[in-house]
């Protein structure tokens, strides 16, 4: 008997939940190293967003859209957890929930749900958060190791901030902060200021093996954001090493491994192909390299996965796949 059905006619038993359920586990990590040195800090951040994201989706869905439930595919939850990790630990509850508001109801609900919206959704609350309270977004309260009730941490510039300002003129804080700028094992580790998210490389880079492994995401969008960064930064550096900083500096600092291997990758907002892929994470590492050494911001990783989300549907259509069979 010949059965005719529409496609897809592939079964694989991934699920959107299960896809999630693994994204946590590369998250873990990062988690625990947030944790350990921002403490209860670190804690309310990711407690505040993860349930603010949760609870806006299930609202819209349920009171708004009138649909079914979609809190239990867990993306609202990893969508609060990357947006908690683009925050200082020092952010006020009320700007996360407006934060957390612009991520999932505006940039995911508004166009449709998970896999309509065109920006990733926590990527879009932070770039909000970032543009209407730039004082609290770029207040980084320094890490203290296992002191979990360390509350009223000092604040201190990041890496990147003391590299952008350390030869103006007038900037004797950032040229007494540059001499205890952390090496390269601190960076890996984690002990430096910054975001919950941003701070230990080793963490991150742990999350993506993982992922890798699980084949998850594939090398291309990550790997070619590296490179490219690399390169450009290290053109610059062998060309003034005095003003700009190593091309090992830019990788280990700021917010280029969150952005790379969590937010650049997500399935929705970047390219279907390999070669698309590779585009992409170029153009994010160009735009990436452009901001850090010529814009007036010290990081510039959100703005460039922003602008290349936008870009995506126009690589999409120049660098399609290949249809099953074709050559």
């Amino acid at each position: 008997m010949l059965k005719i059905s529409t496609t897809p006619h592939i079964f694989s038993p991934v699920t959107t939940q299960s896809l999630m359920r693994d994204v946590l586990i590369a998250l873990t990590p990062a988690i625990i190293v947030a944790l350990l040195m921002f403490g209860i800090g670190a804690l309310k951040v990711l407690l505040t967003s993860v349930a603010a994201c949760v609870m806006f989706e299930y609202l819209i869905t349920r009171y708004l859209l009138k649909t079914a439930n979609t809190i239990r595919d867990c993306s609202a939850m990893i969508t609060g957890v990357l947006l908690a990790f683009n925050l200082p630990s020092s952010m006020p509850a009320w700007m996360i929930l407006v934060g957390a508001f612009v991520a999932i109801g505006i940039t995911k609900m508004a166009f449709g749900g998970l896999g309509k919206n065109i920006f990733n959704p926590a990527l879009a609350g932070r770039v909000f958060l970032f543009i209407s309270f730039p004082v609290q977004m770029t207040t980084w309260p320094k890490p203290d190791f296992l002191n979990f009730m360390n509350i009223d941490a000092e604040t201190a510039p990041t890496t990147l901030n003391i590299l952008k300002h350390i030869n103006d003129t007038g900037s004797a804080a950032f040229r007494n902060a540059a001499s205890s700028l952390p090496d390269y094992r601190q960076m890996l580790i984690g002990n430096m200021g910054g975001s919950l998210g941003e701070v230990s490389a080793l963490a991150l880079l742990l999350g993506m093996f993982y992922m890798l492994w699980k084949k998850i995401i594939t090398w291309h969008v990550p790997v070619s954001i590296f490179v490219t960064v690399f390169v450009f930064t290290g053109i610059m550096h062998l060309v003034n090493p005095v003003q700009y900083a190593s091309p090992f500096v830019h990788l280990l600092s700021g917010g280029l491994m969150l952005g790379a291997i969590f937010m650049a990758t997500d399935y929705v907002t970047s390219p279907m192909s390999k070669s698309g892929m590779i585009v992409y994470g170029v153009g994010i590492g160009i735009l990436t390299t452009v901001i850090r050494l010529f814009g007036s911001y010290p990081e510039g990783m959100s703005f460039a996965i922003f602008i290349m989300n936008g870009v995506t549907p126009l690589i999409n259509s120049y660098m399609k796949p290949k249809h099953f069979g074709g050559k």
